[in-house]
């Protein structure tokens, strides 16, 4: 019989519950989710229509990738009006049905906001690339100084103002034309050139998203999702970074000059402010959970802080191996750094951004629906069993797949356009939902003439249609479906402790609050199960006494009682 590890330092009590500390959110990528009007992108009426389908998979929120006017340059990271709807999507009214709808059934509505930069598109940078270089112009003018203009370096201004990489390839700086057809100053971009970072020391920058939270907050928003959080601020002298090769090969920024400058605190602090203002007047609290991509858990803890944001997500789950060591210590870090401030962990398996987990946790040459699937479903049951909140990213809850033979014509992530390579493109995890059937387009579109979704969808999604899903008590949305009833039913889950059990080599076991047991078993063998009995729900078959290779199991157990003496 297993046994607790007392005084390990990782029991957690609360003295108070907020709706989001253990809330699980479920991330609606817009334009792939369900096409309303039959142009093969998303909308917001889709997703409307979805909003049945997600109260029956039991999650308490959704959060809508970016929905505003954009030239779809990094498909609405690219934000061209932060208070309007894109009329690919919809419109307000629109808008204000779906937030009306998802008031009724009791599901929070978080926005994704993306502060760091905006469109090429943006009035102010058209503003900023038409201000002359005279006595209104130039680096000092009122338009230019809301974003990051220099002069470039070099006898004529040929060299960019720094070594800054962008993050999606190539330099981060763009060279200007005047408009008087001179060569003229360059504008910072770390993702994009048709992504200028906003200066956030000039004043208005900060006014304007003061402007644009209190907007979508009058409409009703439960909160936002923050993109680019430990950005903002950039070292204010720009100076050379000193690894401008890693800057660029990395996902999430490492350059410590254009990244997590201690100055970003102060906006966080006044969010919340604003977020407490709003809940003061009806009750409601408003979430911000924001996208911090630093370098350790401890720099992440300072992020939720009790007056900054209320949430980070912790990605470190995303890159973690299927080895039970590197799940053990991801845990424990967050745990004790972050959990530390008197937050709670946001957990996250999968997300726009990352290769799905049955993919990722797969073996070359395996089936899709083989080794990865099992440990997807294992992964899964796991996050739902940590203390926190957990992040589910859309399909997730289907178990699909990755797609990775997409061509080349039909891809449309901006990394792959700025460097040529299809090494860290995200198009495989955003192709649009199946809804039902055994043909693209899967129920995703419909109605006479309706066209071909953006992205193409593989014929193997039929296996992983949500009506399928539905029908299949063994489908991973039943796998997801109970274990968010559970979570939301028995008091041990959600916030409250976690005690590590002693477990054989390649298995993790917890026990939390007074006797729920969640063990994982990260081999390929069967061992002996953590407790007798049959489990409360479990990621695969799993007999009284076994837990099989690439498994998670739940039971409620109190032989699972710390040692004592």
């Amino acid at each position: 019989m297993l046994t607790a590890l007392a005084g390990n330092g990782l029991t957690h009590g609360v003295t108070h519950h907020h709706w989001w500390r253990d809330a699980v959110i479920y991330q609606v990528y817009v334009r792939s989710f369900l096409d309303s009007t039959g142009d093969g992108i998303g909308d917001l009426a889709g997703v409307r229509a979805g909003l049945p389908y997600l109260k029956k998979l039991g999650v308490e929120g959704i959060w809508l990738s970016p929905f505003y006017p954009s030239p779809q340059h990094d498909h609405g990271y690219d934000v061209a009006d932060y208070c309007e709807v894109d009329p690919v999507f919809g419109d307000l009214a629109e808008f204000d049905l779906l937030v009306g709808d998802a008031r009724r059934l009791g599901i929070k509505v978080l926005l994704d906001i993306v502060p760091n930069h905006c469109s090429s598109e943006h009035p102010w940078f058209r503003e900023a690339l038409a201000e002359g270089p005279g006595s209104t112009g130039g680096p000092g003018s009122p338009a230019r100084a809301r974003f990051h203009f220099a002069d470039g370096r070099g006898a004529d201004g040929a060299e960019p103002p720094n070594n800054w990489r962008a993050m999606f390839g190539g330099p981060a700086w763009s060279r200007i034309t005047e408009p008087d057809g001179a060569p003229g100053q360059w504008y910072l971009h770390l993702f994009t050139p048709e992504q200028p970072d906003l200066n956030w020391r000039n004043p208005e920058v900060g006014a304007h998203f003061d402007h644009v939270l209190r907007f979508w907050l009058d409409r009703g928003v439960d909160g936002f999702r923050i993109d680019v959080a430990a950005g903002l601020f950039k070292h204010p002298a720009l100076p050379d970074s000193p690894d401008p090769e890693a800057d660029e090969r990395a996902r999430d920024s490492v350059n410590p000059l254009a990244w997590n400058q201690p100055e970003v605190h102060e906006v966080w602090r006044h969010w919340r402010a604003v977020c407490e203002e709003y809940a003061a007047r009806d009750g409601r609290e408003r979430l911000l959970v924001g996208e911090v991509s630093v370098p350790t858990a401890r720099e992440h803890a300072k992020y939720v802080r009790s007056d900054e944001l209320h949430q980070a997500f912790f990605f470190d789950l995303l890159g973690a191996p299927w080895d039970a060591a590197a799940f053990r210590h991801t845990i424990d870090e967050a745990l004790r750094d972050i959990a530390g401030t008197g937050s709670t962990v946001t957990w996250v398996l999968n997300n726009h951004d990352q290769v799905r987990t049955v993919t990722r946790y797969g073996e070359l040459g395996a089936e899709a629906g083989g080794v990865g699937a099992a440990r997807a479903r294992a992964a899964a049951l796991l996050m739902l069993a940590l203390p926190g909140a957990a992040y589910i990213y859309q399909g997730e809850e289907l178990g699909l797949p990755e797609v990775l033979d997409l061509p080349d014509e039909v891809l449309t992530d901006p990394i792959f356009r700025r460097t040529g390579s299809r090494a860290r493109i995200r198009d495989g995890c955003r192709v649009p939902l199946p809804w039902s059937g055994h043909a693209s387009p899967f129920g995703f579109t419909t109605g006479n003439g309706a066209a071909r979704p953006w992205l193409p969808q593989p014929e193997w999604f039929a296996a992983h249609a949500t009506d399928r899903a539905l029908a299949d008590t063994r489908s991973f949305w039943h796998l997801y479906r109970d274990g968010l009833q559970l979570r939301r039913g028995l008091p041990q889950l959600g916030e409250g402790t976690l005690r590590w059990l002693e477990t054989p080599p390649g298995v993790l076991a917890f026990v939390r609050g007074d006797g729920l047991v969640c063990a994982v078993n990260f081999g390929s063998e069967a061992v002996p199960a953590p407790v007798p009995g049959t489990p409360l729900l479990a990621s695969g078959p799993c007999r009284d006494g076994v837990l099989p290779g690439a498994t998670t199991a739940w039971w409620i157990s109190d032989s699972a009682t710390p040692r004592t003496g």
